[in-house]
This record gives C-alpha cells, sequence and structure tokens, in this order.
C-alpha cells in the first residue's frame, strides 16, 4: 500500500501577490525601529546564559520584537495569510499567532547560517512552531545579497518588498550574507499541537 501526501500539499510557498503595501511596511518599520533593538542570539531559551549565545560565525544581525498592541491591523492581516496558506497548501491541524513578529536588521556581513525553526527537543518549546513565515520589509533594491535559501530547494529565494515565503518550520533553511546596504525582514511563527 503506498502512503502519499495530498497533490495540493507543499511545504514552501512564496507569495505572488504582496502582503503588504510599501507604506504599510513603513508603518511597521517605524514602530520596529522605535523598539528595543539587541544583538540576535542562538541556542535556545529566553534569556543570555548556557542555553542562549552570541555566535557571529552564525548569526549576525539585530532583532526586535512587535508588539500585538501597536500593530493590531498589521496581525489581522498576517492572521489572513497563515489560514490562507495553510488551508490551501500546508494543511495543518489548527494554528495561531502565538508569538510577536520578529523585526530583524542585515547590515553588511549580516547572515543566519542552517537552522530550523524549531527546538530538536519539544518540551523546551511549546506550542510548537509548524508554519514560518518571512516578510520583507524594505525596498530590495536598498541593499544587495541576503538571499533566503530553503534546504534541498533548487534556486535562492529574493524577494519584493512586502511579499513573503512561508515555509513549514521543520525545513533547514538559511539567510546568506548582505554584501552591501540594510535588509529588513520580519519573521513570524505559527504555533500548534505537538507533532504525533
Amino acid at each position: 500500500m503506498n502512503i502519499t501526501e495530498p497533490s495540493w500539499k507543499a511545504y514552501l510557498i512564496v507569495s505572488t501577490d504582496p502582503v503588504f503595501t510599501p507604506e504599510q511596511c513603513q508603518k511597521i518599520i517605524e514602530v520596529g525601529k522605535a523598539e528595543k533593538n539587541v544583538d540576535a542570539l542562538i541556542g535556545s531559551g529566553k534569556k543570555v546564559g548556557p542555553h542562549k549565545k552570541k555566535d557571529l560565525s552564525v548569526r549576525q544581525s539585530k532583532i526586535a520584537w512587535l508588539p500585538f498592541s501597536k500593530l493590531t491591523w498589521m496581525y489581522q492581516i498576517i492572521e489572513h495569510w497563515m489560514h490562507l496558506v495553510n488551508n490551501k497548501h500546508m494543511g495543518f491541524d489548527v494554528l495561531k499567532i502565538g508569538e510577536n513578529a520578529q523585526y530583524t536588521t542585515y547590515t553588511k556581513k549580516g547572515h543566519y547560517n542552517w537552522h530550523t525553526d524549531i527546538q530538536i527537543h519539544m518540551g523546551q518549546s511549546p506550542p510548537v512552531r509548524k508554519m514560518s513565515m518571512i516578510t520583507l520589509l524594505n525596498d530590495p533594491k536598498e541593499f544587495k545579497g541576503g538571499e533566503l535559501e530553503i534546504f534541498a530547494a533548487p534556486k535562492k529565494i529574493s524577494l519584493k518588498q512586502g511579499h513573503a515565503v512561508f515555509f513549514a518550520s521543520f525545513v533547514g533553511h538559511r539567510s546568506l550574507p548582505v554584501t552591501q546596504g540594510t535588509k529588513i525582514s520580519m519573521p513570524i511563527w505559527f504555533n500548534g499541537q505537538p507533532y504525533r
């Protein structure tokens, strides 16, 4: 007996329509700049310590967290896209926005090496991240490099401003180094029940 996935199912989707207009992207950028921007860390856990550390050979960027209270309209748009992509392509059980979106800036040499968006030890990260979404907030003319690579995907992904890529959070991916200018992106994760 062959067990196959449905023909409509895909774990990598790039939006053909913009998720946000350039004006909306600018509003998000203004909020992101106003929040506390810190060096991105690697590892698990909530605090700097034995489980979380700074390692510029793996990850070099600044991050801030975008409050729900300041961007209610943005989270409503994101929730719409979460349901649209999940229902048409990924088919996970009930998903929800369980975390703030991350405002990420990559300047020259900024990158994030191969990683997944879930922990290997699932008990450390409830609820489980199932689908990831990364939106490009600024105009791609403002930087060079910084393409997204998805493990086993045939090409580098370069987004237009306001467009997004969606993928299963367990899929390996990396952001290649920015060679010029500043790239501003916004990752967010959609959570669900543990895998069975």
